[in-house]
């Protein structure tokens, strides 16, 4: 039986195929949590009479909502934390003066790789298909029981078929392929399903944009978002340090339960309007909307190519001053790239704030919050009413390159227009 990405390796870790809508035992390579649910799942671990981790080596625990503490429940978050993973000899713990984004950092340094079983309790934990992961959120219980076991319970999903065909024209990246696709599937219309991508469109990106393709098409609900695995994989596999990885791609006549075209080659850079994901148009639909904040980070868009693209925009210009622009790297190898590179210095000429590495302005509770009726272009994965703040403001999505310009130009703006008023 031809089999896809996820049923592949899910019948590696098994030890027999599998089919889709099976529930099976799957010994794991990673579970992972972070400041906000590590707290909870503890207390799950011991609700069950657990004590000890099955296995502390396959457990990694990364504060990063709240990093540093900006209040004394933050710190205690962090704290139990910190004593947990000493107590239980967690070793992939990231104190403050290493942490970064969880699903930045994770895969970097090598803690996840191609033809891994990933569960976290985060729902963006899907990032990592972008390399060829089977990597999906789950809740606090199901990670107290995954501790306590070494093993989960997972049902085999059936599976999406995304081939993106055409070469994207200038400023229009994975998150608006991805911004796309959420659009056509809607924010329920991948709900416990993997989703995969392919075709030319695809294998062009960046591993980074790829990892912002599998982060947000959580936002259709999908278990998974898996990438095609190809040249640029194994690469990043490669340069990574670890040890061992395979890669795992769709067997032809692979059975899928929908097949999705999108044409790229004349795909504007695409906007989710509020107040949902699936709320997407075309930049030209929305030009011109002013905006009170813009934000460059969050784990959809944290990472090397995301400030690069920004700092692009952004070199020369300087911020509208009714315009706050929060600028978040993934980690702090990501940052140490931008001073290398000379990104932090442009994005502090222009006028932006830099945060700490970690989640930032994403989820409305750290730094960015957005007051009654204010107006923010993010980069951030969820656009959900009172997301980053009061009830009546509202969030835009779109990718890094438009947000810059947009903080720039004080409205929704294209880059382009920002690099031709610069020129």
């Amino acid at each position: 039986m031809s089999q896809t990405i996820a049923e592949r390796i899910l019948s590696g870790k098994v030890g027999r195929e599998v089919e889709p809508g099976e529930i099976v035992r799957v010994d794991y390579d990673l579970a992972a949590s972070n400041d906000v649910s590590t707290p909870g799942t503890i207390a799950k671990f011991r609700e069950m009479g657990a004590d000890r981790l099955a296995d502390p080596d396959r457990v990694a625990i990364v504060p990063d909502h709240h990093v540093p503490s900006h209040d004394l429940a933050a710190q205690t978050q962090y704290t139990a934390c910190k004593e947990f993973a000493e107590a239980q000899g967690v070793e992939k713990f990231y104190p403050h003066s290493e942490t970064g984004l969880m699903h930045a950092v994770l895969p970097d340094d090598g803690h996840v790789t191609p033809g891994d079983v990933v569960v976290g309790a985060d729902s963006h934990t899907t990032t990592y298909g972008a390399i060829g992961v089977f990597a999906t959120g789950i809740g606090h219980t199901d990670l107290a029981f995954a501790w306590a076991n070494g093993w989960t319970w997972l049902r085999v999903p059936e599976s999406i078929r995304v081939d993106y065909e055409g070469v994207p024209p200038a400023f229009v990246r994975g998150k608006d392929l991805v911004l796309r696709t959420v659009g056509e599937l809607g924010v329920d219309g991948a709900i416990y399903k993997s989703v995969e991508f392919t075709g030319e469109a695809v294998h062009a990106l960046s591993i980074d944009d790829r990892f912002s393709m599998s982060n947000m098409i959580l936002e259709a609900g999908a278990m998974a978002g898996m990438v095609d695995p190809d040249e640029r994989t194994a690469a990043y596999a490669e340069a990574q340090p670890s040890e061992g990885y395979e890669l795992f791609g769709a067997e032809e006549g692979a059975d899928y339960v929908r097949e999705l075209t999108v044409e790229c080659s004349d795909m504007e850079p695409q906007i989710a309007v509020p107040h949902l994901p699936e709320n997407v148009t075309d930049l030209s639909a929305v030009e011109g909307v002013p905006v009170d904040q813009a934000v460059i980070g969050s784990c959809t868009n944290c990472r090397v190519e995301d400030l690069r693209q920004a700092a692009r925009i952004l070199e020369g210009q300087s911020v509208d001053p009714d315009v706050r622009l929060i600028v978040t790297p993934g980690s702090r190898e990501i940052e140490s790239r931008a001073f290398e590179e000379g990104w932090m210095e442009t994005f502090h000429r222009a006028g932006a704030t830099l945060g700490s590495p970690g989640c930032g302005a994403c989820f409305g509770e750290h730094i960015g919050v957005l007051d009654e009726g204010e107006v923010a272009i993010s980069t951030t994965n969820r656009n959900f009413l009172g997301r980053m703040g009061h009830d009546s403001s509202e969030v835009y999505l779109s990718n890094p390159s438009v947000a810059a310009a947009s903080a720039v130009a004080g409205e929704i703006t294209h880059p382009r227009d920002v690099l031709e008023g610069a020129a």
